[in-house]
């Protein structure tokens, strides 16, 4: 079997004169970079002379040259992702030619390319070569949440969410004729994909928070209440300054274009957004990881969009070690009082290194004390790894975009920046308490992955969701009146608890419930609480309130959720029509041809693909 060795990641540097020297006292460094073993050129080998801003990146041929050297004694390296970096003494004289070549040793922790000894018509297959065929795309199981007593669990705690990778991905799949998994359908993020009526967020508040009640859609004799959550808006000009670290992904299984060539255009429109006290470095990783831009500032775009462009797909995927060298990376260039994160892109699949689930959350969970955020963005399809994906994020105090087209990366990057980018709050989580003389029962809509135990809500070590600048937050709640028979499990009545058509009186009487919320500044580590009343006042629902409870309602036909009752597609049609209201971007009117698609291609008959 030919050794496949498929690390060739080009890489982008510039070769800047010196402005120290005169020319005439400057030499030039030319050389070869080859593999040790092959005697092969490498191509987009890193040649840097250290010390200085000097540097550049090899052809085709594996040549290289770096002029306008200032004449003196240089240590220069060469780097290449998978290879041992190497250094040599070199002597520049003025006006002279000095030749340094390079010999590089395969990294012993990278890993060749995986092929597949898969035999067709006498033919190996490598990974690449299967293609659309080979799909390996997995998704974290979601039991969907059911009704509860209010006499018995009075109080329903979770984490804000404001995840919206899973519209997106949903969006994939039915533009692809196809339905999408079950557990690929999170609710929570449908329904969050979409902006709402701001509010007005009053004083030294960070955000505001605002309820509606209606009648649920799905079930008349039932109440839906919508909680939301808004935070301040920023002006763009007014951000702190950034400095980012972009964690790319490169391994072979990025080679597809709705992955590393898509990602170097979404990541395009974000180094336009630069300002000139910004800052950016670039990490890449596949059998390896590396530093392939050192932290630049954002008046220097070019040299930014010139690295992302010379990157090409190749190796394994060592994740851990990408993720480890971007917070090392982070941590070093850290702005005080500024927003230092880490933005990777990836389909997911890390398989070098830490790569089991809990091996990633357990990495990110130490790197998220420095005080780096993280934003995940997932790409392609195939082998998407959604449930690692929202993991990482979740557990690294940051959010999760899937980027399905250009569109959607001008969304997250350059429309929603401030609320992608900007953390306001942190560890966010919210309680709410039920009022037994009005409620009977209740099941929060989505957030199966992100409920609390309720002594969590006052425990201000336990981690949550974070707020950014704009973000608005969206809770839906499915009530059954006192009175109303609660839908539950085949169980018994409770011998020693009072029963839902005797509800007690206990002098909050026009309250349905109680919602509080604790939050702590970024940089705190102590928690500031919020609470609000919902009044038990049914009226006329907003635009905002349609819209999300038709979201709220496909989601839930998407699932085959049991509590769907007769709602239909056309059900959900109407509803989400009524609530388009203003639609400025658009949103609302593809959300509309969604449903429309999925019930002319009858795809809520259709067997769901991917890992359930």
């Amino acid at each position: 079997m030919r050794t496949l060795l498929t690390l060739a990641i080009g890489i982008f540097a510039l070769t800047m004169p010196s402005t120290t020297a005169a020319q005439s006292e400057a030499g030039t460094i030319t050389g070869q970079v080859t593999d040790m073993t092959s005697l092969q050129p490498l191509a987009g080998a890193i040649v840097t002379v250290e010390g200085t801003r000097i540097r550049t990146a090899t052809g085709a041929t594996g040549q290289y040259r770096l002029v306008s050297v200032p004449a003196g004694e240089y240590t220069v390296s060469v780097t290449f992702v998978g290879y041992v970096t190497q250094q040599q003494q070199v002597t520049v004289f003025a006006s002279r030619e000095s030749v340094a070549d390079f010999a590089l040793q395969t990294d012993t922790q990278s890993v060749q390319e995986l092929v597949l000894n898969y035999k067709q018509g006498g033919r190996r297959i490598s990974m690449d070569a299967l293609g659309a065929n080979f799909n390996t795309e997995s998704y974290a199981h979601i039991s969907e949440n059911d009704f509860r007593l209010v006499s018995t669990s009075p109080l329903s705690t979770f984490s804000v969410d404001v995840d919206r990778a899973s519209y997106s991905n949903i969006r994939r799949f039915i533009q692809d004729g196809k339905r999408p998994p079950v557990d690929a359908v999170r609710i929570e993020e449908m329904i969050n994909y979409f902006p709402y009526r701001k509010s007005e967020v009053s004083g030294d508040q960070l955000f505001a928070i605002t309820t509606e009640v209606w009648q649920a859609p799905w079930k008349p004799k039932h109440q839906l209440v919508k909680i939301g959550l808004q935070t301040r808006s920023i002006d763009l000009d007014n951000l702190p300054p950034n400095s980012l670290v972009f964690l790319l992904d490169v391994s072979g299984s990025m080679g597809t274009d709705d992955k590393l060539p898509l990602l170097k255009k979404a990541f395009a429109l974000l180094v336009d957004q630069l300002r000139p006290h910004d800052q950016v470095a670039i990490v890449v990783y596949a059998g390896a990881a590396g530093l392939v831009l050192p932290m630049t500032p954002g008046t220097q775009r070019e040299e930014i969009l010139g690295a992302l462009e010379l990157l090409h797909a190749g190796g394994s995927t060592a994740g851990g070690q990408g993720i480890r060298l971007a917070y090392e990376t982070a941590r070093k260039h850290f702005i005080e009082s500024g927003n230092n994160r880490v933005i990777l892109a990836t389909d997911g699949d890390f398989n070098i290194g830490p790569s089991s689930d809990a091996e990633m959350v357990r990495l990110i969970e130490k790197e998220r004390e420095s005080g780096v955020f993280l934003t995940v963005l997932g790409f392609g399809t195939g082998n998407l790894k959604d449930s690692k994906m929202e993991q990482i994020a979740d557990h690294g105090n940051g959010n999760f975009h899937y980027v399905d087209g250009l569109l959607e990366a001008k969304k997250v990057l350059v429309e929603e920046m401030g609320g992608t980018l900007v953390t306001l709050a942190k560890d966010v989580k919210i309680q709410v308490e039920f009022n037994p003389a009005r409620v009977a029962g209740y099941r929060l809509i989505g957030y199966e992955n992100r409920l609390l135990a309720d002594e969590d809500f006052n425990d201000d070590a336990k981690d949550a969701g974070e707020l950014g600048a704009g973000h608005t937050v969206t809770a839906l709640f499915e009530l059954v009146p006192a009175g109303v028979p609660v839908p539950r499990e085949n169980t018994d009545e409770l011998r020693y608890q009072p029963q839902a058509d005797a509800p007690q009186v206990n002098g909050f009487e026009d309250e349905l419930m109680f919602v509080k919320v604790r939050y702590k500044d970024p940089d705190e580590t102590k928690s500031k609480r919020m609470d609000h009343a919902v009044i038990h006042r049914q009226g006329s629902p907003t635009d905002d309130f349609r819209f999300a409870s038709a979201v709220a309602g496909f989601g839930m036909l998407l699932r085959d959720s049991d509590h769907a009752g007769d709602f239909t597609l056309t059900d959900v049609l109407e509803l989400a029509r009524s609530g388009k209201g203003n639609d400025p971007r658009g949103y609302r009117g593809e959300f509309i041809r969604l449903v429309e698609a999925t019930r002319d291609l009858q795809l809520l008959t259709a067997e769901t693909d991917g890992d359930e």
